[in-house]
């Protein structure tokens, strides 16, 4: 029996060093009794040496009130999704966000487990973007001007009535400080709106901040949104949160949905009343900022699946704007073209003149998922591919996904065989171009030359008549 029961330790060991996350088992007194492959290679201390050690031996930064090993072993209570840095007895500085669990036997606890999951370098990360904001934005004698709001109602291009509609609510909004909701799926240009409303408002000179609710680790949201105190946990300092940070100006929160609903009902708080306390910190101050949120999925949709708290949706929800999708708004393809044109001519020191009627039609077609931002990347990727001294996107210019492999047509067998001039032409064409391109190697350069036409023309060609390039 003893023999089964050392074999199935041994399994259950073998398992908990294969999983990705930290595992640390201690007795009643605080004694490591098990410590996995991941949690060594976290902390940067060897199985061995942590064996048989108590929690403040390993990690002499933390005290009866910081570890959580410690506090529910007198607590009882298990505690999720904490973070927690610490330093470890060889001086590496770690954070984690632990899990931890009592092990109980007859009501008598007998030890705790903790998941701990290694965000040492995401926290990392977030604290020199944070750092460089706070600097940005707290930097002695800078005026407090808009930072990263560069777009102004006039760099909005459309015809569309719908799209019309919703940018002049959108200027009468800009008069105000109400909240805004701005709703549309991605790429539709959701922040140009809202970078556009703070341009237009009083609020132009103060800061413009935009956060993305689902770039952040929902661990780490409550701190860069409210700020953090010294002593809030280990390793914490005192910073200035978003609301701070805004204050004065305008707060965007892109993505609203994917935020904790824990944090929502915090949000909401400040909304309400103004207020904003950082985490750990026992001060609260009044802030003075416009709120504008934007989501990609409708609100009804949000609510009924449970990723937006009612209560906040309708404090938001003031002034509600809807952008349109492209599909919706096809005769406002040319206008954004050429838009875009402008723009990267600049940018690659190209002089496109426009689009030639066969690629403008190819991209009429086609449905843009991706909305504006993909139609931008699309003709942004025609610059890549097009020689420098073309003027004209031609259909072999447009990426792949706009222009779909051409299928051979199958005649019926009873359809007489085409004998207007119209085809003669191009069989004849056709055979120009095969004995050209067998003539010069299958050099399309070459081809096009001794034919006397554009290489992309020359491919476009070969593409409708379906020539294979040897």
């Amino acid at each position: 029996m003893s023999g089964q029961r050392d074999q199935g330790s041994a399994y259950f060991e073998k398992v908990l060093n294969l999983l990705d996350v930290g595992v640390h088992l201690v007795n009643d007194e605080g004694m490591t009794v098990f410590y996995n492959d991941k949690m060594a290679e976290t902390d940067g201390l060897p199985r061995e040496q942590v064996l048989g050690r108590s929690v403040f031996e390993l990690f002499p930064s933390l005290t009866q009130e910081t570890s959580t090993l410690t506090k529910v072993l007198q607590t009882g209570t298990e505690i999720r999704e904490k973070i927690q840095t610490y330093v470890s007895m060889t001086g590496k500085r770690i954070t984690t966000i632990n899990s931890t669990y009592p092990l109980k036997e007859n009501g008598r606890i007998i030890g705790a487990l903790e998941v701990a999951k290694d965000i040492t370098s995401i926290m990392h990360l977030h604290d020199q973007i944070l750092d460089l904001r706070h600097q940005i934005y707290e930097a002695p004698g800078r005026k407090k001007q808009a930072g990263s709001a560069r777009y102004q109602f006039s760099d909005l291009i459309g015809s569309d009535p719908a799209f019309l509609r919703t940018i002049a609510f959108a200027k009468k909004a800009s008069r105000t400080s109400s909240p805004v909701l701005i709703c549309g799926p991605t790429g539709t240009g959701k922040e140009l709106v809202a970078q556009s409303i703070h341009n237009a408002s009083s609020r132009r000179s103060r800061p413009f901040i935009a956060q993305n609710c689902a770039a952040v680790p929902g661990e780490l949201m409550e701190g860069i949104m409210f700020g953090t105190a010294r002593g809030a946990f280990t390793g914490a300092i005192d910073r200035a949160g978003l609301f701070e940070q805004a204050n004065g100006g305008t707060l965007f929160l892109d993505e609203l949905s994917s935020l904790d609903l824990v944090l929502q009902a915090k949000l909401l708080r400040v909304l309400q009343d103004g207020l904003v306390r950082r985490v750990g910190g026992t001060k609260e101050q009044q802030v003075d900022i416009r709120i504008i949120t934007a989501m990609n999925i409708e609100p009804t949709e949000a609510l009924a699946r449970n990723m937006l708290r009612s209560d906040l949706f309708y404090r938001l929800n003031v002034v509600n704007l809807t952008l349109p999708p492209l599909s919706r708004r096809k005769d406002d393809i040319p206008l954004l073209t050429q838009h875009f044109i402008e723009t990267f001519n600049e940018l690659f020191d190209m002089k496109v003149t426009g689009v030639a009627p066969e690629a403008m039609e190819r991209m009429l077609q086609y449905a843009w998922p991706g909305n504006v931002r993909e139609l931008s990347h699309a003709i942004e990727s025609t610059y890549n591919i097009m020689e420098p001294e073309c003027n004209i996107i031609e259909e072999s210019h447009l990426p792949a996904s706009l222009v779909p492999p051409m299928l051979p047509i199958r005649m019926p067998d009873a359809a007489p065989p085409q004998t207007g001039l119209p085809e003669k032409v191009k069989q004849l064409e056709k055979e120009a171009i095969e004995r050209a391109l067998a003539e010069h190697n299958y050099n399309v350069t070459l081809t096009a030359e001794a034919l006397g036409m554009k290489r992309q023309a020359l491919q476009y060609k070969l593409k409708s008549y379906g020539i294979a390039k040897k």
